[in-house]
């Protein structure tokens, strides 16, 4: 149906601009013809008046022309700017000279003064009436605003830059918001004591409290997105202990499309307090690597492995299975990658990687190329009361998901584990180990010509029975078996933040397990492009330790999201101790003392040297372990502790290793490390 046309607000005031512009512009210079004649009418020649009177037909149409053109009946002229100015400069230029030129040709030479002032007082008169009705329109609102302002909250705003220039006009326009900055901060003296749209320049970072308590201050932003991560740290810990709520702009990507506005503002979150630069990775050699291979992701729904999907999918494999053994978490990821990728040619299968049979079909069938094996039961409390479940599907799991891709021709395994493998107090951490100990073997024995060795525990008994037996090994087995291992990881399903979060929404109590407990964070997507690069490394048998920088105090993280909420810990909101859980310690390590330390092209990356263990005891008592786990055994702890000798249910010494003395006092002297360590010479 044919829509009918009607006409618009725009279109009625567009009218009137042309009537106006029409008087004006032929007005104009009958206005400075008159001036030049000493403002009498009766002095100015007759011929003059003739030409002046015989162009303005051809000068109108020439006008509303010029002016259509350049979009001066457009334009909504309350958001008028320097765009506008500069049309109707251009538009003025060019009809003052047409009409110099015209007149002058078709009647008779003018006076100077008739040509230049007439273009000029046209171009006021063109400019006033548009300028003008914005200067109503904006007054209009500001006394809108004053009444606002009684009620408005009031805004400090971090950063006199173009980004915080652009948030500000924002803010200002922003009705719906009811907020008002009050001051702005810059740490560039040059800018103190001036203003930006009337809003002013009060100092740098060391006046924030001040100018909080001065101006009233309810919500802070900061919009200093070029900023490195170290000084944007420093300006938001100074932010957060004035209590005042606290919102950032994400990056200087969004200034430069235009993107800078109270809707790009985002809450402050604990990455932006890490106080380091966003870890980059060479993507090239990720994509070259990945790049038309067959890649299998086991435990491809949880947090790492959905993860490493989403990379994995932008790197063009030729195929992407996702195993999972949770249903939902990997129907999600499927919907996903499906929404981004429709072209990746993906499948999700859903199964245990305990299951022998299972896992070996999944292998026959795809003959994956690569495999993530990220599959694992990881909550720490959890799996202290039922410690046989860790056994058998983190250990036992990966044991047979590693064997079925020697198998089946796997040019890479790479083991997720975690930085509790280290001098483990808790089953899970233990079984992690195990874990590893599982990939040095296999990579042990396949480069000793061994391989045939490795006990096939996939076989079930029922096919024992029916005279089943073991397959042998390919001649050519050329699968690389190492491990990645790295501390916590930020927004993962078992993160505190999350749980946090949640608690200081409701409230409070925050709790916390104990007042000193220490951990290391990254990012999901920056510890899983870590996890890529190092496989890209791997040439078997290496157990890759990634840098996750300083350690921080959960109890700290806690109060950081307290303040960064605008409210108060042990105040606003009461952190609560609930002691040690089952199975957990202090702190973590990333390096056992007995293992060193080799470095790769990323110093993100590295490299802990292999502890000698026996393979041919180990594969026997990993055996014993297996079946006592399905058997149930009271007693696994016991048994778990006699393969994995770092492993201490119950607990370790108190005495802080090396490791994390360096971590977390890397600032203080070596004077002051040797007293607590002793290991100074």
């Amino acid at each position: 149906m044919k829509r009918k046309f009607r006409f618009e607000h725009w279109m009625v005031v567009a009218i009137y601009l042309m009537v106006y512009d029409a008087i004006i512009s032929n007005l104009s210079y009958a206005a400075v013809l008159w001036l030049r004649f000493d403002c009498r009418y009766k002095l100015i020649p007759e011929e003059y008046l003739e030409a002046w009177l015989g162009f303005v037909p051809v000068y109108t149409v020439f006008c509303l022309a010029v002016f259509w053109y350049l979009r001066l009946y457009q334009s909504i002229w309350r958001f008028a700017s320097y765009n506008e100015l500069a049309r109707v400069t251009m538009a003025s230029v060019i009809t003052g000279i047409f009409h110099t030129v015209g007149i002058t040709l078709l009647f008779i030479r003018m006076p100077i003064s008739y040509y230049i002032l007439g273009m000029l007082v046209q171009f006021m008169g063109v400019l006033g009436i548009r300028f003008t009705y914005r200067f109503v329109l904006l007054e209009r609102e500001r006394k809108k605003v004053d009444e606002r302002d009684i009620r408005a909250r009031r805004i400090m705003l971090v950063g006199a830059g173009a980004a915080g220039q652009m948030l500000l006009r924002d803010i200002s326009r922003a009705k719906e918001l009811n907020e008002k900055v009050c001051c702005i901060i810059d740490d560039n003296p040059n800018k103190w004591r001036r203003y930006i749209d009337g809003v002013p320049v009060v100092g740098g970072r060391d006046d924030i409290a001040v100018a909080v308590e001065r101006y009233g201050i309810e919500k802070i932003y900061v919009a200093i997105p070029s900023a490195d991560a170290e000084d944007k740290r420093d300006i938001l810990n100074v932010c957060k202990e004035t209590g005042c709520e606290l919102k950032s702009l994400p990056g200087m990507y969004q200034l430069a499309k235009g993107e800078v506005s109270v809707s790009a503002l985002k809450k402050v979150d604990v990455e932006d307090l890490l106080g380091r630069e966003p870890i980059r990775v060479n993507m090239d050699e990720i994509f070259a690597y990945l790049q038309g291979k067959v890649i299998l992701v086991t435990g491809g729904g949880g947090s790492i492995g959905s993860e490493l999907c989403r990379q994995i999918a932008k790197h063009s494999p030729k195929h992407l299975i996702i195993f999972d053994i949770y249903e939902n978490n990997a129907h999600a990821i499927q919907l996903e990658l499906k929404d981004s990728y429709p072209n990746l040619n993906l499948d999700v299968l859903i199964g245990s990687v305990s299951d022998s049979r299972r896992i070996n079909q999944v292998f026959e069938k795809y003959k994956p190329e690569v495999v993530y094996h990220a599959a694992a039961h990881k909550h720490v409390p959890l799996m202290e009361y039922s410690p046989c479940e860790s056994i058998k599907n983190n250990a036992v799991g990966t044991y047979k998901t590693a064997y079925a891709a020697m198998m089946n021709g796997c040019k890479r395994f790479v083991l997720i584990s975690t930085d509790k493998a280290v001098n483990p107090t808790n089953v899970m951490g233990a079984s992690k180990r195990l874990c590893e100990m599982v990939i040095q073997t296999f990579d042990r024995m396949i480069k000793t010509g061994r391989a045939g060795e490795l006990p096939q525990l996939s076989l079930h008994p029922e096919s024992r029975r029916q005279g089943g037996e073991k397959a042998k090994p390919p001649a050519d087995i050329c699968t690389d078996f190492v491990a990645v291992r790295f501390g916590n990881v930020l927004g993962s399903n078992g993160s505190v933040i999350p749980r946090f979060k949640e608690q200081i929404a409701k409230g409070g109590p925050v709790t916390v397990t104990h007042p000193d407990i220490i951990r290391y964070f990254m990012t999901i997507p920056e510890a899983v492009s870590l996890v890529l690069q190092a496989g890209t490394y791997a040439k078997g048998g290496e157990i890759f330790v990634l840098d996750m920088g300083t350690p921080m105090k959960i109890d700290t993280l806690a109060r950081n999201l307290i303040k960064l909420s605008g409210l108060r810990p042990d105040v606003d909101i009461q952190i609560s101790y609930t002691g040690l859980r089952p199975g957990e310690k202090l702190y973590e390590e990333k390096l056992m003392l007995e293992e060193g330390m080799k470095t790769t092209p990323n110093k993100l990356i590295h490299i802990g040297s292999p502890i000698p263990f026996d393979e041919d005891q180990f594969l026997g008592q990993f055996r014993w372990l297996m079946n006592a786990a399905y058997e149930g055994r009271e007693d696994i702890r016991d048994m778990l502790s006699a393969v994995v000798t770092t492993y201490h249910p119950a607990g370790i010494p108190e005495d802080k290793p090396e490791s994390i003395l360096s971590d977390m006092e890397k600032d203080s002297s070596c004077d002051m490390r040797r007293k607590e360590c002793g290991n100074c010479v």
